[in-house]
């Protein structure tokens, strides 16, 4: 029932994002986990059976990636052809002019989530190899775009609004880990890793972090598969793809 759970903690915390009234620089906000719930709660049902050796965290949305697919990351050709999961996403109801959600439809590539999941294709070969220790989720569940449609990460939001989404997803990523119990996790960029520290303080778990894949981070183009595997290597993180659950 893990998938499961984790839906709902998920939905509940969409709830709780949506009485948030966001202000400037805020002029569009997208929930994946709501109108892409289809091709999401697969995600979840699939391959969010706990336990699992380490939990991945990435930051919010992509606008190529989670907001078209509902999956972390998703680029659409790895969760369709990797991942085999494909169907209706939907739509936000009220989309930004300049930020059309295409679904599956869509022909652009998210570069993090080529990066990451084409990392994890490669280095354990299926889906399956991979989901049988580790999983990925994403701290904030929501992307922002400001008015001319430029994509707002979370620290750029004005302080209040800020204040309660953190207080609100510190508590559902908490939640969503105790469900997956791993031993490790892994925050993938600075926020996502301060973020994981200060939610999961106390937790009788370890927490790393690992360079974020983003085009827009200058160490990620250099060679980021290489620099991920030195990273969990000196973290401690055991790869070995022949090993099952934890």
């Amino acid at each position: 029932m893990s998938g499961s759970d984790l839906l709902r903690v998920s939905m509940e915390l969409s709830s709780v994002l949506k009485k948030i009234p966001f202000g400037p620089p805020v002029a569009g906000v997208y929930d994946p986990t709501e109108y892409a719930r289809g091709p999401f709660g697969e995600y979840l049902r699939r391959f969010g059976q706990a336990p699992k050796y380490a939990v991945f965290i990435g930051m919010n949305p992509g606008p190529w990636g989670m907001v078209q697919t509902g999956v972390p990351f998703g680029d659409v050709e790895m969760v369709k052809t990797w991942m085999g999961i494909g169907g209706k996403a939907g739509s936000p109801a009220n989309p930004h002019p300049k930020r059309p959600v295409q679904g599956f439809a869509c022909r652009r590539r998210e570069i993090s989530g080529t990066r990451f999941w084409g990392w994890a294709a490669g280095r354990f070969g299926t889906a399956e190899g991979f989901f049988r220790r580790f999983f990925v989720l994403n701290y904030c569940p929501l992307a922002f775009f400001d008015a001319p449609g430029r994509n707002v990460t979370p620290e750029r939001l004005r302080e209040k609004d800020r204040a309660l989404l953190f207080c609100s997803c510190d508590d559902a990523i908490k939640r969503q880990v105790e469900i997956l119990a791993p031993d490790v996790v892994v925050g993938i960029g600075h926020f996502a890793h301060g973020r994981c520290l200060k939610a999961l303080g106390g937790m009788n778990l370890k927490v790393g972090r690992i360079t974020h894949p983003s085009p827009a981070n200058p160490n990620a183009s250099r060679g980021w598969e290489s620099v991920v595997e030195r990273e969990l290597a000196e973290m401690g993180l055991d790869l070995d793809p022949e090993k099952s659950g934890v």
